[in-house]
Parts: structure tokens; sequence; C-alpha cells
């Protein structure tokens, strides 16, 4: 099957695809990079395009999109478009202006995901990240069940196809499902993921749900000084990972990206590196780890304890290295990775 075609059903009966391109950049790279990089995604064969109002790119990124379109690489349907409500939007009166904004930014009619982007309300206003004189983050008092509601509105209006979340754990996930008079379930929820923060339990419950987990920072979290300690181990320099991608013959990045979608995450892939944006394409051909490798990472890379561990996957495939655990005992079943920042 053409790996452009590879997609999962939603719980609305929508189809997502399985690997998706990230356009996420810090403050310092020109957005001109997140269009020009968005076009060698599709033209390498990534269908699945996820932005944001946050990220500030939306025109570029829709200029992107619409020039593929004119040029006849892709049809508007072939894309599968996610955008997300930012934090100081979450009052329902707000969230339909906040989607629109988006529209008339990528000048598409609709998008394919419309997703709350965290469980964490700000100050409404312009500005991004609202701070008081002291530079404390001004919060706002906002019940996410009535945001929800604003979100099923948007569907019904044919402005987005589906809705979903992004960060919230499964305690918050329950506030939505269990809210009387529950419309449409979110068809998602779009966390950190990778084999240094696995997500399991969260994976689980989501499973258990009917709810897919997609995975941002599939190849290591974002190297920003104000969420990552300076000397935290790179994902892609780990040497139990370097080992699998030896023996299939393939790179660190495209084992964590197969080892993503063999447990059944959808998984978003972010550089705008030509490069490396064609080869992370390629984690979704002719690789299939065997069930030793998927256990090596799912089990060796966990976020509790150990400071390092010597470990041989029974199989006798010689997985043999040292694996680096996050100094916090973090459980992702009680707080996310962006909640736990703010």
């Amino acid at each position: 099957m053409d790996p452009k075609c590879w997609r999962v059903e939603l719980n609305d009966g929508c189809f997502i695809p399985v690997l998706g391109f990230g356009t996420y950049a810090p403050e310092e790279v020109p957005k001109s990079m997140a269009g020009a990089a968005t076009k060698v995604a599709i033209d390498v064969g990534f269908r699945h395009i996820d932005s944001a109002y946050l990220y500030q790119n939306e025109e570029e990124v829709g200029e992107a999109l619409r020039e593929k379109i004119r040029d006849g690489t892709v049809k508007r349907e072939d894309i599968f478009y996610t955008t997300k409500l930012w934090a100081t939007f979450l009052r329902p009166e707000l969230v339909r202006p906040a989607l629109e904004r988006s529209l008339k930014k990528l000048r598409l009619d609709y998008v394919d995901l419309f997703i709350i982007h965290a469980p964490i309300a700000m100050k409404p206003g312009e500005e991004l990240v609202p701070k008081d004189a002291g530079g404390k983050i001004i919060l706002d008092t906002v019940d996410f069940c009535d945001t929800w509601e604003a979100l099923e509105k948007c569907k019904d209006a044919g402005l987005t196809k589906s809705i979903g979340v992004s960060n919230f754990n499964h305690k918050q996930l329950e506030m939505i499902l269990n809210k009387p008079g529950l419309k449409y379930k979110p068809v998602c929820n779009q966390v950190e993921c990778h084999p240094y923060l696995n997500q399991s339990k969260l994976l689980e419950f989501c499973k258990s749900q009917d709810i897919v987990l997609v995975a941002y920072s599939a190849l290591g979290s974002h190297r920003d000084p104000n969420w990552v300690e300076r000397d935290s181990p790179y994902l892609l320099e780990d040497p139990i990972l370097n080992a699998i991608a030896k023996k299939h013959n393939r790179s660190p990045g495209q084992i964590a990206l197969r080892y993503q979608l063999q447990r059944g995450v959808v998984v978003l892939a972010k550089s705008f590196n030509e490069k490396r944006i064609q080869e992370n394409f390629q984690g979704l051909q002719y690789i299939h780890l065997p069930t030793c490798g998927c256990m090596v990472l799912s089990d060796v890379f966990c976020i509790c304890g150990c400071s390092l561990l010597e470990y041989e996957c029974p199989c006798h495939c010689v997985l043999e290295g040292r694996v680096y655990r996050e100094s916090s005992l973090l459980h992702e079943d009680d707080v996310t990775t962006m909640q736990r920042n703010f």
C-alpha cells in the first residue's frame, strides 16, 4: 500500500494519517521556513500537517498548502490539517472566532481537526502568554466542559471535521467523557510521547475509550532551556536506540517513529531539514521492529527511578547499553509535560 494512504479511523468515522508533519519552530526561526518545509513535506509524501494558532505561522503554512493544491500535487481532501485552540480563547464565546481567525489566515473553508491546545486557561486578549507586572502568567477560570460544547458547535457548523484535545491527562479526559449531554467524544489526545516519556498508562486509557493518542516531540523533547534541563540526554544519541537502528540499517529517528506506529500511536515528525523530512517519512516504509525491539524500547525507556541500566534483550539480539532516566519521578498518568511547566 502507498504509505501516503496509511490512515486510522477516528471514533467519529473520519480518518487520520498515521504519520504527520509538525510545523512548530522557536521564535528565532523565520516563519517562512515553516511554509517552505511544509511544501517539501507534501512533496515527500506527508498528508497530515499539524500547526496551531500559538505557532504564529498559519499564513505561511496555508500558502504552502494552497500552492501544492494549485500545482496539482494534492487535492484539499488529500490533506489532513490540524489546528489548535490556544489557552487565551477557552471561554466558550471565543472558541468559534478563534477557529475562524485560523481559517482566515489559512484561507481554508474548514480544518480536519480542531483541538484544545492545553487544559490551561489564560486571560483573554492578544498576548499569547499574558503576564502580570511580576512576570507571572495570568490565568483564567473556565469550565473545559463549556469549552468542549463550543468545539462541538464548530463541528456541527462544518468548520472542522473532528475535534479533540491536547496535553490532557486521564482525569481531565474523564471530565469531558462524563459530561452530561456529551455529543462528540474527543477523537484524539495529542501529548509529548517518546521512548523517554512513553505515556504507557495514558495510551492504555485512551485506547479503552477509542481515543487516538497523537505523539508530539516523538524524536525527543524540544531543547528549550525554559522547559528542559541543559544536561538532559538527547534521545537520538541513546545507545540502545542507536543499536537497534544499526541492526535494522536505519536511523535512530526512524526507529523512534516506527516504535510509536507499532504501539498504535499516531506520530508527528518535525524537521525543517529536507533530508531529514524525507528520512522521517521513510520511517513508514520497510521497517518492522520484531517484538524484542518494541519490548526493549518499552521496558527500558521509562521515566521512573534508576540513573542507568544494563539491559540485554532475551532474544539475544545484542541490544545492550546504558539508558539514562529523567531525574524527576513524573508519572504521565498524573500530569502532562506542558502542565508540569505551568
